[in-house]
């Protein structure tokens, strides 16, 4: 089978960056508080906890030999105590830190929906959808934990160590240097691991958002999968991928847990050492010692509670360098450049009249590609503006850069004077109606997808912006009329209807400036001619430009511009452009032939 785009990875051979961790946890800035006082909470959990084996030491060493039934008594109310407040510290510890960790989860994902809404076309034109979507929801749920319970976590572990050893060595030093003869050998298995699970979790990343960005393209294209019969071909690319997930997972997770059966052997083989020693010293084999079988059994309980904090400091070792690849991804997203930003004193555009000026404008999308070179005109407030020409020469170009979708590359666009880069996006854009060739409807119904122009508006006013468009007539028709649920993709009406509702939103928004980007091709001929009256009102008193593949469409704009050659070859009224009889002529000519 040949390899589709699905099964290349991306490129992530950047070294270990520890600047990204950084970053990362600055979003933990607003929960200081609340971590510390958790912090706090958590430490007096596992002081009051390591606090037990000192009590069994005396119990065994003192009490009991005494026969003190009131001395016994007082230690089993003491360690019940301590049992009682540390599980009540350990419930607050939980709840906070869930508390904590996803308002970060949410801290971070707000950030990278922001930022995901000032991205430019081409970085959604460039890759799949799904491979974004991962790393706002996967990514992020992935490392929230790192940075909320496994901080807290392993601050609390390196405590308990620190404790554990000041109590070992209290009871004994000789048994505490014997006790640690393990570590070293940790250390090493710990530095031999590291650059194998850092490349094995940066696999893993590519190969989770291979298959996710595989599921969501396989369901968006669902009709087009099944009208083809291509279930099969398609089943096949999914197993491949999602056996290249397993395969990476299993070996993420093996390399993972590898290090757990060295603490385990280490910890068991530790206190077996400690226990011959203890049995030997009890038997006087070692000579004259103060250890004692209370020292025995308190000693081997800290030794076996010294292994468990290591073992979960190693966790979150783990948990580290398989959280720098997801790290990578997000920080990656984060700084991917906007090239349409607001510049740090850009400054409000007030209500406008509608004059757009495009001054000696020239624009390509990608470096050494140019589309438009040298582009200048201008639109007189209340004017209609029609841009025809073939296909691909810089029509639908132009209006982009009217709604600063990209910058131009030389000279400027202009609206009332003001150059459209030291004015807010959104202070431009809310001033502006966008019609699209595919217009998208939401999945909700036909009233909130028309009122998403213009969100304070009333039923009746989304009403009357669908009559004033020929909406209104075939909503009616339908069985919840305005209360009609879109499906998914615009589901449940057709191509046309949803051009129709786009319409009304675009009519209920009032804009200063219209642009209809081929905005009835999916309009039949019959619905055109009332659409046609709905648009007259609609753009009456307002700046237009419209992009129609349909000349019919035009014929009463105030001025059409025929693109062609990366520049306007021709310009004027319908009328003046026939009589020229060039290249607008020669185009309505072939499409009056074409209807015939």
């Amino acid at each position: 089978m040949a390899r589709n785009k699905y099964d290349i990875d991306e490129n992530l051979n950047t070294p270990f960056n520890a600047q990204q961790f950084k970053r990362v946890f600055r979003y933990t800035k607003p929960y200081r508080t609340k971590l510390i006082l958790t912090l706090v909470v958590t430490l007096a959990a596992a002081a009051l906890n390591l606090l037990s084996p000192m009590i069994l030491k005396q119990v065994m060493d003192v009490t009991l030999p005494a026969r003190d039934v009131r001395g016994l008594l007082v230690m089993a109310g003491l360690y019940t105590l301590l049992i009682v407040v540390a599980a009540c510290f350990t419930s607050y510890r939980m709840k906070a830190t869930n508390r904590i960790g996803q308002g970060i989860i949410h801290d971070i994902r707000l950030d990278m929906f922001r930022h995901l809404q000032r991205l430019p076309f081409t970085y959604f034109d460039d890759r799949p959808h799904g491979k974004i979507l991962v790393r706002i929801v996967n990514y992020v749920n992935t490392i929230s934990e790192l940075i909320s319970t496994g901080f807290v976590n392993c601050l609390v572990e390196i405590f308990s160590v620190i404790v554990i050893l000041v109590y070992m060595l209290i009871i004994d030093p000789l048994l505490t240097l014997i006790a640690l003869i393990g570590l070293p050998i940790l250390v090493i298995g710990i530095i031999a691991l590291k650059r194998f699970q850092r490349r094995a979790q940066q696999m893993l990343s590519m190969k989770q958002s291979n298959l996710n960005a595989y599921m969501q393209e396989s369901i968006t294209g669902m009709k087009v999968t099944q009208a083809f019969a291509r279930e099969e071909v398609n089943r096949g690319i999914f197993a491949n991928l999602s056996e290249a997930y397993r395969k990476s997972w299993m070996k993420s997770s093996m390399l993972g847990i590898s290090l757990w059966p060295l603490v385990e052997a280490l910890s068991n083989g530790t206190v077996a050492l400690l226990y011959v020693i203890g049995a030997l010293s009890l038997r006087g084999a070692l000579g004259d010692t103060s250890i004692t079988a209370g020292s025995i059994v308190a000693f081997t309980a800290y030794v076996s509670r010294f292994w468990t904090p290591i073992n979960n400091i190693m966790n979150y070792y783990s948990q580290i360098i398989n959280s720098a690849a997801y790290i990578e991804r997000i920080c990656e997203f984060l700084d991917e450049p906007t090239v349409v930003d607001d510049k740090p004193d850009a400054k409000e555009l007030g209500d406008i009249r509608g004059e757009v000026t495009f001054d000696d404008v020239t624009f390509g999308y990608e470096e050494g590609q140019t589309v438009l070179e040298h582009l200048s005109f201008t639109a007189q407030p209340g004017q209609t503006i029609a841009l025809v020409g073939p296909t691909g020469a810089g029509k639908s170009t132009v209006v982009n850069l009217i709604s600063r979708f990209y910058d131009v590359r030389e000279g400027s666009v202009r609206i009332d004077g003001t150059d459209l880069r030291d004015v807010t996006l959104d202070s431009l854009r809310r001033q502006q109606g966008v019609m699209l060739q595919e217009p998208f409807l939401f999945p909700d119904t036909i009233l909130e997808n028309i009122r998403y122009g213009r969100l304070d508006a009333t039923d009746e006013e989304c009403i009357e912006a669908a009559k004033a468009v020929c909406a209104h007539e075939f909503i009616e028709k339908l069985p919840y009329k305005y209360h009609t649920y879109i499906r998914q993709n615009g589901g449940g009406v057709s191509a046309g209807e949803r051009q129709l509702i786009s319409f009304a939103r675009v009519m209920l928004a009032n804009p200063r400036l219209v642009i209809l980007d081929e905005a009835t091709s999916s309009i039949d001929t019959q619905t055109e001619k009332a659409v046609q009256r709905g648009l007259e009102v609609m753009l009456r008193g307002r700046t237009s430009f419209v992009i129609a593949h349909r000349l019919s469409t035009i014929r009463g704009a105030d001025r059409i511009l025929y693109i062609s050659n990366r520049g306007i070859s021709e310009s004027g009224t319908h009328e003046e452009l026939m009589e020229k009889k060039g290249l607008y002529y020669n185009l309505y000519q072939s499409q009056i032939r074409e209807l015939l």
